[in-house]
């Protein structure tokens, strides 16, 4: 994540992402560098945002195109930007055909999409901040750079168990190492001792840790997963199960299919990257048809225990099939 702006500022920022926080995060950087040593009072004028009333596109238009009083310049904030229609934002795409020199527009997204004609507009005339984590090399690259400009250092057993245990919760991040900074001092160097007493609860993981250490037959590594799901994440049992269906009934498309090439395989499940068809072919090759039938039938006996048929609570019904599903993916044809 960036929230690098140029001098002089940009005539309108989008600030984009997935995880809430991280937006907010990048949101206020930029509103603080656009302030700089200004009276923000004075300089921000604010539309929308939960708890506040929908936006008026017309006077957005209108604080855009008012020249700023008594200050350098007016920086307008427009947030829940994702719930905007096509005809508001096409009046936003005709401000800044001509924007006023003295206004910053920033748009945050919020949820819902950002339309195509906004975001392509503010790319042309000022700068898209993406706030997107990633996944693998890019995650781990996204934490290793937030972690270099951090108030504090931390070593390689740290950093590693941080990154362990914030899992998909990122925008904890920063909060965090301001914390350390507090307790250790600015540019302090931190070992896992001294960070473990300040992580608290464990973060939520991303549904592909979860099947990829299943079809790793990884079962130790599959059980804490699901628990961290079932806590941090607050997942309930039906779906997670319910992800676990997705998961093999896309091997079940496959089996038999004749797919040779992960390009195939994503045309018949209907996705458009071939990297998760990749995953799921390979998961085919190596488990057989035998394998996945049962898979198949543990999951529904699992949906039926999930939804009454068994006294067993729904945490243990999840840890039972999980086991019984690690140990197909660790037992190769």
């Amino acid at each position: 994540m960036s929230t690098k702006t140029t001098a002089p500022p940009q005539p309108a920022y989008l600030v984009k992402g997935s995880d809430p926080s991280l937006v907010a995060q990048a949101a206020r950087a930029v509103i603080e560098q656009l302030v700089g040593d200004g009276d923000q009072a004075m300089m921000v004028e604010e539309f929308g945002g939960p708890g506040m009333d929908q936006v008026e596109v017309s006077a957005v238009v209108d604080a855009c195109t008012t020249p700023p009083f008594l200050v350098e310049r007016r920086i307008v904030v427009v947030r829940e930007a994702g719930q905007m229609s096509a005809g508001d934002a096409k009046r936003l795409v005709e401000y800044l055909a001509d924007p006023l020199p003295s206004t910053a527009m920033v748009v945050v997204s919020g949820g819902g999409t950002v339309p195509t004609s906004l975001t392509k507009a503010i790319s042309a005339a000022g700068e898209v901040i993406d706030t997107s984590v990633g996944t693998g090399k890019a995650r781990t690259q996204w934490l290793a750079d937030h972690l270099k400009a951090g108030p504090v250092r931390l070593d390689g057993p740290a950093q590693a168990l941080l990154g362990k245990h914030l899992g998909s919760d990122m925008g904890r991040l920063a909060g965090l190492l301001d914390t350390l900074a507090a307790a250790y001092g600015q540019g302090a160097t931190v070992s896992a001792g001294d960070l473990e007493p300040f992580l608290g609860e464990a973060g939520s993981l991303a549904p592909w840790d979860l099947t990829d250490a299943i079809d790793a037959g990884q079962t130790a590594q599959a059980l804490e997963v699901l628990h961290r799901m079932l806590t941090a994440g607050e997942s309930h049992p039906l779906v997670l199960i319910t992800l676990l269906h997705r998961h093999y009934r896309q091997m079940l498309r496959l089996d038999g299919s004749g797919a040779r090439s992960p390009e195939q395989a994503a045309e018949i499940l209907g996705i458009k990257s071939a990297f998760p068809a990749k995953k799921a072919l390979a998961q085919v090759n190596r488990l057989g048809t035998d394998k996945i039938a049962r898979a198949i039938t543990l999951l529904a006996e699992a949906d039926m225990d999930l939804r009454g048929s068994t006294a067993l609570p729904g945490e243990t019904v999840l840890e039972v099939l999980v086991a019984r599903l690690s140990r197909l993916g660790g037992q190769r044809r």
